[in-house]
């Protein structure tokens, strides 16, 4: 792994405005995450986890505060530079895996490549590879009623895999799985992050996951209170 930041967090502060009363979710969050580093944000239900992960892949906005991903300043966008930023740097996984279903693995894999001027066949080829990285080439022409929720997740990440994104950030990846498909998952996370050197943010509450990161990082009330080696990584 080389030493450069590829994601800086500085002084990131959000508030909402809910019944004339502003609510403080995070407090000035400082976290640096260097290149092909696997980071894992954990810490109860309300501590500002999944909005520091919306957050960090633009999806939201901070109150205040810079995130930087690669050099660029993405509260400098403005919204199409953010969803074309979006599009071409942040692959997302979410607990929901939300696949189209009249769409096969194969063509909900290709949907983000749309958002580029690419070939057909290109597409195709693209997907077939992100596919295979995941396991799940033979599922390519199956919609998501045909497989099971473990073969949705590992297509969900073949489709944040496809545009070869700078970063991933996944919330809570395995959620909706049954114990034997989230140790797949894992397997699958961690597996692109040693082979291809991906960089990973993940939000998870489960302590098994969050061991399978290199780091560990905790919030508690939308502080950050500790960033360390996780177990197996210190081992």
């Amino acid at each position: 792994m080389s030493d450069d930041k590829i994601l800086q967090v500085i002084e990131v502060s959000k508030l909402y405005e809910r019944g004339g009363q502003s609510v403080r979710v995070l407090n000035g969050i400082n976290l640096d995450v260097l290149r092909g580093d696997y980071v894992a944000l954990m810490g109860p239900s309300g501590s500002g986890k999944t909005t520091l992960l919306n957050i960090i892949g633009g999806l939201d906005s901070p109150t205040s505060g810079s995130v930087i991903v690669d050099g660029t300043d993405i509260a400098e966008l403005d919204d199409r530079g953010l969803a074309a930023w979006r599009a071409a740097n942040i692959g997302f996984v979410f607990q929901q895996y939300n696949l189209i279903p009249v769409l096969t693995a194969l063509e909900n894999v290709e949907l983000p490549l749309l958002l580029f001027r690419m070939r057909k066949p290109e597409r195709r080829r693209r997907a077939l590879a992100a596919l295979e990285l995941v396991g799940l080439v033979e599922r390519a022409h199956h919609f998501p009623r045909q497989m099971s929720g473990g073969e949705e997740q590992r297509t969900s990440i073949a489709r944040a895999l496809v545009t070869d994104p700078k970063l991933i950030i996944a919330d809570e990846p395995t959620g909706n799985l049954d114990a034997a498909a989230a140790a797949n998952v894992l397997d699958l996370l961690e597996r692109l992050n040693r082979d291809l050197t991906k960089t990973i943010v993940m939000v998870t509450h489960d302590p098994g996951a969050g061991q399978r990161a290199k780091r560990l990082t905790r919030l508690y009330k939308g502080d950050l209170v500790s960033s360390k080696p996780s177990a197996e990584a210190a081992a």
